[in-house]
């Protein structure tokens, strides 16, 4: 599988593309996404791009944060939050003019001045206001390319519920689910609870929009599920409940096409998770040892084949675009059913994705160019 492309032209002769590798953000996921930042720059080929980092504090606040600085951070708190570094940015908003404008907030700094113009940004922000196509419906108001998928795609692999009816017109098979809105477990908590037990036990409540498991509980019986309603509420006021599915657990990243090309799909992975009820938040990113990860997954050929093309469909069925991770079941009778896609998947070295795409044959670093490079060739606007 060839990945060598060359990299489009730079703002001004001699001048290697600049890249802003944003994360952070206002999500219960900021932390991961520092985790996340902190493992692509160390990885990302300084040969071929600039790179300006860019924090988000919890509370919304753009401004510069070194690589240095946040590994410092990382050192002393591994889930940490960033504090405010004084170098406050914001973009231009303005079709042309992708210079970041840049507030020095220190005693003696400057009141404004511009960087540099950034060619795409990195966006590494995991959960809502970063991953659900808020932040991607800003960069296409500031006419910038940006690596992922675009808002309207972001948006639906946000949404587990809007996923699912995505999925299902696609002609993809979905297990069986209910959708718990905010109103109706209000105003009919009873109504709720028939139509999970309608579903079967186990079941697993989960916030629609919310990622990396959090707020996710699988509920036995109905005396737990009153318990498991409150905290996925704690995450999100609109719950997907889905029925349990006794089948493996299997993952395959998709990496978009260079021009007319089809997107491209990994082989698959299977994850068997050690010391935890469910692949949760530790076992995805802080437990080097806290799941395995088969892959290519012992599977049928046939299976395989069905996976790896499911994965494109689930991809073109929300629109997607740069990357993706598509989760499914494999039932004993070889049914294949997805679960959900993730738009942003997890990315640092431990992550599924580009564990994936390693055993399929491109490292890490060179993940990070493809990537980009995708941004970079695509255009901006409605496309």
């Amino acid at each position: 599988m060839s990945t060598t492309h060359e990299t489009p032209e730079a703002t001004a002769e001699g001048e290697k593309p600049c890249i802003a590798v944003v994360f952070g953000g206002r999500s219960s996921e900021h932390s991961i996404s520092l985790i996340t930042a902190r493992s692509v720059l160390r990885a990302i080929n300084r040969d071929r791009w600039d790179v300006v980092s860019v924090g988000i504090s919890p509370d919304g606040a753009w401004f510069l944060c070194s690589q240095e600085e946040l590994e410092a951070l990382l050192d002393e708190q591994p889930m940490a939050q960033l504090p405010v570094g004084p170098h406050r940015v914001s973009l231009p908003l303005q079709a042309g003019d992708s210079r970041l404008l840049i507030h020095d907030t220190s005693e003696h700094g400057a009141p404004l001045s511009r960087g540099r113009h950034i060619d795409a940004v990195l966006p590494l922000l995991h959960g809502p206001f970063g991953e659900d196509g808020t932040l991607q419906g800003m960069l296409e108001l500031a006419d910038l390319p940006y690596v992922g998928c675009g808002v309207a795609a972001s948006a639906i692999g946000m949404d587990k519920h809007f996923m699912k009816l995505a999925f299902e017109a696609a002609g993809l098979e979905v297990g069986p689910y209910t959708v718990v809105h905010d109103r109706t477990w209000r105003t009919d908590p009873q109504g709720v609870r028939d139509r999970v037990a309608e579903l079967g036990f186990p079941v697993f409540v989960k916030p629609a929009r919310a990622g990396s498991s959090f707020g996710i509980t699988r509920v036995d019986e109905p005396s737990q599920l009153d318990a498991a309603i409150a905290m996925a509420r704690e995450h999100d006021l609109k719950l997907v409940v889905e029925a349990g599915i006794d089948g493996r657990e299997i993952e395959c990243a998709v990496l978009g096409g260079h021009g007319t090309d089809e997107a491209r799909a990994s082989l698959p992975g299977e994850i068997e998770v050690h010391g935890h009820a469910l692949y949760d938040f530790e076992a995805k990113y802080v437990e080097s040892d806290g799941a395995t990860l088969s892959c290519p997954a012992r599977l049928p050929e046939g299976v395989i084949e069905t996976l790896r093309r499911d994965a494109v469909r689930a991809f073109h069925a929300v629109d997607g675009e740069g990357l993706s991770r598509c989760d499914f079941f494999v039932t004993q009778d070889q049914r294949v059913v997805i679960n959900e896609i993730n738009t942003m998947p997890g990315f640092t070295p431990i992550s599924m994705y580009p564990r994936m795409w390693a055993a399929s044959g491109i490292d890490y670093s060179t993940l990070i160019d493809e990537l980009i490079t995708l941004a970079l060739e695509r255009p901006v606007g409605l496309r």
